[in-house]
């Protein structure tokens, strides 16, 4: 499938199937109409996946295509696949743990520093210490390994 094989603009490694925001693919009336939710609100690289989304589709023959936003259910880290996790660490970037586990209602305000926890890509030690909560993209935070003293990106669990 020619969606599955488009990529995301800030993890290139991936593509939009692997992070799992591409949510359909489906033909209605000679229109393939794609969905694909945002990894959080705001995300400033949804124009590009929609746009490269389009152009794949026409490059492959596809003329009529309708690429639409889905917002619910929101978008988890846990959405991630495992073959997405590989590839992520494969490119020097930690991925996810477990996302929190979401419950109806407001969202609980956490003071002070993140409590998460990444294994550092590089040499697999556990000792790691955040350096900033916001990387290059907000969905990432930086970390560096105790052990190696290496930087590396951590991709945040929502």
């Amino acid at each position: 499938m020619v969606a599955e094989t488009v990529t995301d603009p800030e993890l290139p490694m991936l593509t939009l199937a692997d992070l799992g925001v591409l949510r359909d693919v489906r033909d209605e009336q000679g229109t393939v109409v794609v969905e694909i939710t945002p990894t959080y609100s705001g995300c400033p690289a949804m124009g590009v996946m929609r746009a490269d989304l389009v152009h794949a589709l026409h490059r492959a023959g596809f003329a009529d295509v309708d690429v639409r936003t889905v917002l619910s259910p929101a978008w988890s880290t846990d959405w991630i696949t495992a073959e997405g996790r590989r590839k992520l660490a494969a490119g020097g970037i930690a991925p996810p743990g477990p996302a929190p586990v979401r419950t109806p209602g407001p969202v609980p305000l956490q003071l002070g520093r993140s409590r998460r926890t990444a294994t550092c890509p590089q040499c697999g030690s556990p000792d790691t210490e955040e350096v900033s909560e916001f990387s290059a993209t907000a969905c990432k935070a930086m970390r560096r390994c105790r052990a190696c003293l290496e930087p590396f990106e951590h991709v945040k669990e929502i």
